[in-house]
């Protein structure tokens, strides 16, 4: 029987791509806890990113790999996600219990930027991440509504902080929850930004690897001022391809950009319709705007969601697209989004500050 060697292995390991960066994990040194007794061998493989629906097919891959060495009789692949905290603006006060912030935004209101941030945040879920939203649209909060709390209320056990209440399995927190829905919130910006920074900071998040911030539409304000005391680890912009929504969202990924957060991709939304009688296809918005947006700036293009009723209905109704039909295509299409976005997460610089001593300065009399 041929004597199994470490560099053998992993020489066979490298042959196995991971689907969403395009490397191999021996190269990245995602590869750990190599064991080999006789022919027997067993190894650890730890992503950065969760994607849950494709450990089985990467375990399979691995093994099969392993098993492809001379000598090699059986394989044992392990396959984990650690989420880490990574870097953000410099000088921006992290917050507890939470290792990365995303940013949902576009330039303008009206282009499905709440759909998108709740099945975004619900596909990392399912992913294996642990995930929070906040509903950052003072004047018009949905969140509530979408994820089938809006009749809950946070509770305070100090009088100080606020618990955050969870839908379908995520840690939401909105203003919705605080107002009467019906009352128009009629605050200038310093006041909703007041609100919102106490939203954020005051809410006992609850260990979470991603939290979502649904930013409220347009470059003003309320908008910039979060963009800048918000510790945001990158930022998805969301654009229909019609040109004068890629106008605005082109401001908003560009004030991103100017307070030092990195641009994790752009999600082309209602980029294409389908007629569910007779499967005639229109590109009503225009085609490829938020493509050819993404290649303008050199981001990445996330890809293109469809003009779908059932997308609106299920949102509507409390249950979105990746709860109410989680196997289906349209779900699939934000899990892919949502693994991307994770995985250019993963790709960011780490935070350390934790790591850092505190220093204390006192004068000695």
């Amino acid at each position: 029987m041929a004597t199994v060697t470490e560099a053998a292995l992993l020489e066979a390991l490298k042959t196995v791509v991971d689907p969403n960066t395009g490397r191999d994990l021996v190269s990245t040194k995602q590869i750990r806890n190599l064991r080999i007794a006789g022919g027997e061998v067993a190894f650890d493989a730890e992503l950065g990113y969760p994607a849950k629906s494709q450990v089985a097919a990467l375990t399979a891959a691995l093994e099969a790999a392993a098993r492809s060495v001379p000598g090699v009789e059986r394989a044992q692949a392990a396959v984990s996600t650690k989420i880490v905290a990574h870097a953000v603006q410099r000088g921006v006060q992290l917050l507890p219990g939470v290792k990365n912030v995303i940013a949902v935004a576009s330039g303008k209101g009206g282009v499905g930027k709440s759909t998108t941030s709740v099945n975004l945040a619900l596909a990392l879920a399912a992913e294996g991440a642990s995930v929070g939203i906040l509903d950052a649209d003072i004047y018009g909060p949905s969140q509530p509504t979408m994820l089938g709390v809006a009749d809950g209320q946070p509770a305070s056990v100090d009088g100080k902080t606020m618990d955050p209440l969870v839908g379908h399995g995520i840690q939401v927190m909105s203003i919705g929850f605080l107002v009467d829905p019906d009352q128009a919130m009629i605050w200038r910006g310093p006041m909703a930004t007041q609100a919102l920074e106490q939203l954020l900071r005051q809410t006992n998040w609850k260990d979470l690897d991603y939290l979502v911030v649904d930013m409220p539409p347009g470059t003003g304000d309320i908008a910039l001022t979060l963009a800048q005391r918000v510790p945001v680890t990158g930022a998805v912009i969301v654009t229909t391809p019609q040109d004068i929504a890629l106008l605005d969202a082109k401001k908003g990924l560009t004030m991103f950009e100017k307070v030092g957060v990195p641009i994790l991709g752009i999600v082309e939304n209602m980029a294409v319709y389908c007629c569910p009688n007779c499967g005639h296809t229109e590109h009503i918005f225009g085609a490829e705007g938020g493509k050819r947006m993404a290649a303008q700036y050199g981001v990445d293009y996330l890809g293109a969601l469809p003009l779908a009723m059932s997308i609106r209905e299920q949102a509507d109704g409390g249950r979105p697209t990746v709860v109410a039909e989680p196997d289906g295509e349209l779900a699939g299409l934000y899990k892919q989004m949502a693994r991307h976005v994770a995985v250019r997460v993963a790709q960011k610089a780490k935070d350390f500050s934790a790591k850092f001593p505190t220093i204390t300065v006192s004068k000695n009399t």
